[in-house]
């Protein structure tokens, strides 16, 4: 062994680079096969103390001694030296020796790289500083540069110090406007004084050390282009705070359009302000306001199609010779979803009509009148001309999106090879029912036909997951999750490759099958313990007595298995002689199809005939009665309405006792505290152990459902559309989880909800009366928001189910209503005017008529706000009265 090379194993990094100052570059580069060596020797054990202490001085000593700029940008980034690295010091020491040509090289191949490459700034920037080459203005170079920047506070001083005497300042700052979601570096502190990105940037303009005119411009074009949330932010308020002069304003007239147009609202509303000055100042065309109203108008934000008719009308009380030009673009506002917003809009119109000389322009006005809602058609009938509704409109019809199709499980893997990229494909990300169930058969069939192919084909798999490296054997109670638990689908797949590479016992194994899970008592147990009960039978199989495959594997993405599949199995366990897995055989009897009679009785008498104890199992099951529903029993917890089951016996007889649970009394009581299932992604496989049962599997969600109304919880809800999928009858468990969802905090959690209302509805398994009463019992209690809730019915009801939303609301609205005038518990007010127009639409779409409880008290309440004017025109839509107002 070399000096060099003990040296670097004792991780004495100043000896070594003393070393290598004397030596040639010819003997550098005779060590590097060495080091190379080395490097691969301790890649085996990166954490081991001996690593750890040679990984800087090896780091130093392969930078300098490597001749090639890519050789030496490889080595310096290399993912195995990332952890344990030498100081930039060093590095820049070991390197300062080289031509400035080659070090600018290996500066910029550095500054390539991706910021998750984490090379340090202060390498990149000393090296910069060696060479004397041009800055590199890519990602991670500017990133770097900002944190740098960022962490220098303590040696004194503000940003906009520091920022004046960076040389490289106008180079930088350019580039900051091209790099992506850069604004959550730049957003704090958030204020714009001298030691905020905003302000030093806009105090180094007014300086003359940034061009102005490149300043704002990139300003501008960095909104153009969008982006995150954070990114639009901070250049706004950059922007702001550069405050720009009308010149300023008026050269980038159709910057300003185009942001009004399609930027964000907060871009939006700031471009909008900006018009508005311009319009008022009389320094914008007709036309060009026309064109802006015409886009903003189109836009769903209340907010700015207010401010536009306000504007719209400061400028035609000023000219009337643009009414002609400006009213058929306020007409634009005729079709807003928001009734309030057209009634303003027809108001605008009736104010200045008769500014309006061109028969054309006012023929125009009436036409659009017709796509205001009856009230207001009604009184533009008179004011301008419009033509009146039919008075016998034709019948509405329900236009709901199809109901999904569950999708067909496609073969197992023919090939090892194939079937190690789809298992690598499912633990890189949530493989849903289908992947996972797919991953599952396909390593139980091939582990059964030939296990040293699939170990090899699945090796590069294995070798990237943390239990490989571990030392020893893998216990039960440390592997997966809290607690022990195979919780999730990554963590059963990988139970299944650990058992494959050998690294449970056999003692271990078959423990787990004994015992049983290890999870806790809590509301979500009994689907969690049927879920990863299965697993560890499988492995212990495994193991011991390989199944040739999965008796339970799905045959259709909800969970299904069709009866006549699994004789088909179980006929072909038979000609094996194959043994029967407990579970696995406990879960195919819960997921086979039952509910068509015809084929389950058909199946059940060639189950009966291949004379094995299992196929008479399942042909008793088959042609066993239909299971009712248990005995449900609702009960409150604080604002909460959650429900218990009663005992299920047809899941008690004959199961094992892991699945036994399925069917025991659930109370809303059980143990919360020791609750580890956080896991979203899990509920859809919890759907997929009872895919005709949905029930019990809604009301042990219940609770976390709740959450996303209660507690502003994220997430949950994605077990709605694979619930409004599944089978058995939707009951009270199924629509108190909806009603929940539609109030959810968090907009995905509501559209989740939306589309299982959808679902539910094409399938005609919506029960609207049972829906309207829990959302009108959930938003007196405190649950539900009422204006989460009209936004969930407005996002239903535009896809074309207003009959659906109309019977719903129906029945939610009396109680909300009955509050407000009758006198009794405080009303939510705060939505209720949006869901009550909400309502409207939907029934003067759909020609709805009749009464609603306490809608006729609250639309003779006195005064104008919107709960009041909504209830009036959901009334006169009910009862078909053509007011002359609304």
């Amino acid at each position: 062994m070399s000096a060099l090379m003990e040296l670097v194993r004792a991780g004495r990094t100043a000896d070594v680079v003393g070393l290598l100052d004397g030596m040639t570059d010819a003997e550098r580069r005779s060590c590097v096969p060495e080091l190379k060596a080395l490097r691969k020797e301790l890649r085996a054990a990166p954490w081991e103390a001996e690593a750890r202490r040679a990984y800087p001085a090896l780091h130093a000593a392969g930078a300098a001694c490597q001749t090639g700029a890519a050789g030496v940008a490889n080595w310096i980034a290399a993912t195995d030296l990332r952890w344990s690295p030498t100081s930039p010091g060093v590095l820049l020491h070991v390197l300062g020796d080289r031509e400035t040509d080659w070090l600018a090289d290996v500066t910029h191949r550095l500054a390539q790289r991706p910021v998750t490459a984490l090379v340090p700034y202060e390498l990149m920037a000393g090296l910069v500083r060696l060479c004397g080459c041009l800055v590199p203005t890519t990602d991670a170079y500017v990133r770097g540069w900002i944190d740098h920047l960022r962490a220098s506070w303590q040696r004194g001083g503000t940003l906009l110090d520091r920022l004046r005497q960076d040389p490289h300042l106008r180079e930088l700052v350019a580039a900051l406007f091209e790099t992506d979601d850069i604004g959550s570096r730049l957003q704090w502190p958030n204020h714009d004084g001298p030691d905020s990105w905003t302000g030093a940037l806009a105090q180094l303009t007014v300086e003359g050390a940034l061009d102005r005119g490149a300043t704002v411009d990139a300003c501008v074009a960095r909104l153009l282009r969008g982006g995150p949330t954070a990114d639009q932010r901070v250049f706004l308020r950059l922007l702001k705070c550069l405050a720009l002069t009308r010149d300023e304003e008026r050269e980038r007239t159709a910057d300003w359009l185009a942001l009004a147009s399609d930027a964000a609202s907060t871009v939006a509303s700031y471009a909008q302000t900006v018009l508005g000055g311009l319009a008022l100042g009389g320094e914008m065309a007709p036309r060009q306001l026309a064109e802006m109203s015409e886009a903003v108008l189109f836009r769903t934000e209340k907010k700015l199609v207010r401010a536009q008719l306000v504007l719209l009308g400061k400028v035609l009380a000023r000219d009337a010779s643009a009414a002609g030009e400006l009213l058929r673009a306020v007409a634009q506002a005729f079709g807003h979803e928001d009734a309030e917003v057209q009634e303003r809009a027809l108001k605008l119109v009736e104010r200045h009509v008769q500014k309006v000389d061109s028969a054309r322009a006012r023929a125009d006005l009436a036409m659009a009148a017709e796509q205001l809602v009856p009230g207001l058609r009604a009184r533009a009938v008179g004011t301008l001309g419009a033509a009146p509704a039919d008075p016998e409109p034709t019948s509405y019809e329900e236009l709901l999106p199809p109901a999904p199709q569950p999708t067909r499980l496609a073969p197992a893997a023919a090939s090892a090879m194939e079937l190690a990229e789809e298992v690598g494909a499912a633990l890189a990300a949530e493989p849903g029912v289908t992947g996972f169930e797919r991953a599952l058969d396909g390593l139980v069939r091939h582990a059964h036909q030939d296990r040293d192919a699939l170990l090899a084909a699945l090796e590069p798999v294995i070798t990237r997951r943390w239990w490989d490296s571990a030392d020893g054997a893998l216990s039960g109670d440390s592997f997966g999750s809290a607690y022990g638990a195979v919780s999730d689908a990554a963590d059963g797949l990988d139970l299944l490759l650990a058992t494959l590479r050998g690294r449970f016992r056999t003692a271990t194994l078959h423990a787990h099958v004994q015992r049983g899970s290890a999870s806790r008592d809590c509301v979500h147990g009994a689907l969690f313990r049927a879920f990863e009960c299965r697993l560890w039978e499988v492995a212990y199989r495994m193991r011991t007595d390989p199944l040739p495959f999965l008796l339970s594997t799905p045959t259709w993405s909800t969970g299904l298995l069709e009866p006549a599949e699994l004789v088909e199995r179980l006929d072909t366990y038979r000609r094996l002689d194959a043994q029967v897995a407990a579970t696995d055989f406990a879960q195919a009897l819960l997921r086979v199809r039952r509910a068509d009679r015809e084929a389950a009785e058909s199946a059940a008498r060639r189950a009966a005939a291949l004379g094995t104890e299992e196929g008479t199992r399942l042909a008793a099951w088959l042609t066993s009665e239909a299971p009712a529903l248990p005995t449900v029993r609702r009960r409150t917890s604080g604002p909460r309405v959650l429900v218990e089951l009663g005992e299920v016996p047809d899941l008690q007889q004959d199961f094992p006792a892991e699945l036994r649970p399925l069917g025991r009394p659930m109370s809303v009581f059980q143990k919360k505290r020791w609750c580890y299932h956080w896991d979203d992604d899990i509920r859809q496989h919890w759907s997929a152990l009872l895919p005709e049962r949905r029930e019990l599997v809604a009301a042990r969600l219940l609770q976390d459902l709740s959450d996303l109304a209660v507690d502003d919880s994220r997430g949950a809800a994605a077990a709605l559309p694979p619930l409004a999928e599944s089978g058995g009858e939707a009951g009270e468990a199924v629509h108190l989880g909806l009603a929940y969802g539609l109030g959810a905090r968090h907009e995905e959690d509501r559209l989740a909800a939306v589309d299982a209302l959808l679902v539910l509805a094409a399938r005609g398994q919506l029960d609207a009366a049972r829906l309207g009463a829990d959302l009108g019992q959930l938003v007196r209690c405190g649950a539900v928001k009422t204006q989460r809730l009209a936004e969930s019915a407005r996002t239903a009801a535009a896809t074309g189910a207003n009959a659906t939303i109309w019977s719903v609301l129906s029945r939610t609205l009396p109680a909300l209503l009955a509050d407000l005038t009758t006198g009794g518990a405080a009303p939510p007010t705060r939505g209720l005017g949006e869901l009550l127009a909400v309502a409207a639409e939907c029934a003067e779409r759909t020609g709805a008529r009749g009464d609603l409880p306490h809608l006729a008290q609250a639309a003779a309440r006195r005064g104008s706000s919107r709960v009041v004017t909504q209830a009036r025109r959901l009334r006169s839509a009910l009862v078909e009265e053509v007011a002359a107002s609304c």
